[in-house]
């Protein structure tokens, strides 16, 4: 039995990770859950799984479940940052989810490492904004960080087995999201709603929306950079619609490993919480004779400026990637609340990045500093572009 933490339970990549925890009910168990607002679900969660304790954004919130949960106390209701940090490092579990989106899930991460958790990592933006800072932690405690995003969990897989000095590049797919075929001058008159319309994930809003704009693979390329420790002149990223080979491994002799699967999270997460095990299959499995084509273009950085933004963030280094991030989650809540087009996020996060010089030597308080920063650039640079389109 592995006992399981999910930060971010309330999300996506939580609902399908309890749904896996709940066909293995012998193999894994929950002992934590933190949720953001999503209070009606949440208490669904516990009243299901019981866990030990649980965590929401702030005191209101748990007020709330507190009450809704009527007179059970089976499980401690926590709130605000300090609570999700008590249920990331609670003692009985063993492997802790970092499901949680965007910044929000850095402190509790690396609070699960410094409790000596294995991490299944669903939550880039902690690899994002500190990633060298987190490997050499989880280095020093001995733990292991397994990804959940179906690319890098293909990566993953692929480099099993074999020799980290005979790989050649790491080649990680893109679906190209809902407007890999429009042109160009179109994007500026999409709205939220078209960029929501992922041709082939059902994920939350955040992601969704940088599925569209690209910045999803520019955020991939910084975390492969340092899960699998390769420089970045050796991640490829390339366009393949049919989303059923996962990421490639290419190696010194010319061959490449795929990973090949449905377009299902629940695969990679039951990867993870199982390896170096596998759990059964969902219902549905790849149909190989069905004779779906395979298609492979290479990504457009002029049409989707933010692959461009990433990989430049990821070459300066320092705390320019937390900033890069952070200007972009400011982007994104711009586009989503109407304040700005869609072709504006790039141009918000470029701007932000242009106005930041990047310091070394980085601490957790230095990289939170930077994205405290940046957030507050950008939501000046949003505001000013909003006045000037009216």
């Amino acid at each position: 039995m592995k006992y399981i933490s999910i930060l971010g339970a309330t999300g996506s990549i939580g609902v399908s990770t309890l749904n896996v925890i709940a066909h293995n009910p012998s193999r894994f168990h929950v002992v934590a859950l933190t949720g953001g607002r999503n209070v009606a679900l949440l208490r669904e969660q516990i009243q299901r799984f019981r866990p030990r304790v649980a965590a929401v954004i702030d005191s209101e919130h748990a007020e709330t479940l507190k009450e809704s949960l009527g007179g059970y106390t089976g499980t401690e209701i926590l709130y605000g940052i300090e609570g999700y940090r008590e249920a990331a490092a609670v003692a009985d579990a063993d492997m802790v989810v970092s499901a949680m989106v965007g910044a929000a899930g850095l402190l509790p991460t690396i609070e699960a490492i410094d409790a000596g958790k294995d991490i299944a990592l669903a939550n880039k933006e902690t690899m994002v904004m500190a990633g060298d800072l987190v490997i050499r932690r989880a280095e020093s405690r001995h733990v292991r960080i397994v990804p959940v995003d179906s690319e890098h969990s293909a990566v993953f897989q692929c480099l099993e087995g074999h020799r980290k000095e005979d790989v050649r590049r790491i080649i990680l797919t893109a679906s190209g999201g809902p407007f890999r075929e429009m042109p160009a001058e179109r994007l500026a008159h999409v709205s939220v709603q078209d960029a929501l319309n992922h041709p082939t994930w059902n994920m939350g809003t955040k992601i969704t929306i940088d599925s569209a704009s690209m910045m999803n693979k520019g955020l991939e390329v910084i975390e492969a950079r340092w899960l699998f420790g390769m420089d970045a002149e050796h991640i490829d990223i390339v366009i393949h619609p049919q989303s059923i080979v996962h990421s490639m491994v290419e190696y010194l002799d010319g061959t490449i490993i795929a990973q090949l699967g449905i377009a299902d999270m629940r695969i990679p997460i039951a990867y993870a919480l199982a390896y170096p095990e596998r759990v059964t299959s969902p219902e549905r499995t790849l149909d190989i004779c069905r004779g779906e084509r395979l298609e492979f273009f290479a990504p457009d950085y002029d049409k989707f400026p933010n692959l461009r933004h990433a990989r430049e963030a990821l070459r300066r280094g320092g705390t320019m990637p937390a900033v890069m991030n952070a200007a972009n989650e400011e982007a994104v809540d711009g586009f989503v609340g109407g304040t700005i087009k869609f072709t504006d996020m790039p141009l918000v996060v470029e701007r932000v990045m242009n106005a930041h010089a990047p310091r070394e030597g980085l601490s957790v308080e230095e990289i939170l500093a930077a994205d405290a920063w940046a957030r507050s650039e950008a939501q000046i640079l949003i505001e000013r572009m909003h006045n000037e389109s009216c």
